[in-house]
């Protein structure tokens, strides 16, 4: 599903959910491929179908990075996934909101994506006098990839809270 980006331009995202595949790419973006290992059955609401780091993969451009997604399940922050780059720099895509994440790169805020599963993202990114550092292609080809394949929605404690409540009650 194409994304059109201000400062990128046009972003290619793949999601097939049933085959467990996700691919970025766009011109001048090195493109980011995020696999479900073959036989992993697929969670629906997950859009890449797992958050286990056991049975997924992330490579940019063929060279394959960590990717630690958390378990999801109380917090905000226990919905956050992270890329820790061999050669360049840690990433942190953690919901911020309802429906958005911030994507961080060892420790600044480059941009805000959203994202509800399907592949559909939008991004906004920071600016110079925002950030301590611009985006570069890279860092939007990881925050698209980690956003279309986990999305960005987090419910807040209060409610899913009430809702393992709601669950129990008899």
């Amino acid at each position: 599903m194409p994304a059109d980006d201000s400062r990128f331009g046009a972003v290619v995202i793949a999601l097939d959910h049933e085959a467990g595949t996700l691919t970025v790419s766009g011109d001048g973006l090195p493109t980011v491929e995020v696999c479900r290992a073959p036989g992993t059955t697929a969670e629906s609401h997950v859009p890449i179908g797992t958050r286990d780091p056991e049975r997924l993969t992330l490579a940019v451009e063929g060279a394959e990075e960590a990717l630690r997604p958390a378990k999801g399940f109380l917090t905000r922050r226990s919905y956050r996934v992270e890329v820790v780059s061999a050669w360049r720099r840690g990433y942190l895509l953690v919901p911020d909101s309802l429906g958005s994440a911030r994507l961080l790169c060892d420790g600044p805020l480059l941009g805000v994506l959203t994202s509800s599963g399907g592949g559909s993202v939008t991004a906004q990114w920071e600016t110079e006098s925002d950030s301590s550092r611009t985006p570069e292609p890279y860092d939007a080809s990881v925050g698209y990839a980690l956003a279309a394949a986990f999305g960005t929605e987090a419910e807040p404690m209060w409610k899913l809270t009430l809702n393992v409540a709601l669950e129990l009650w008899p």
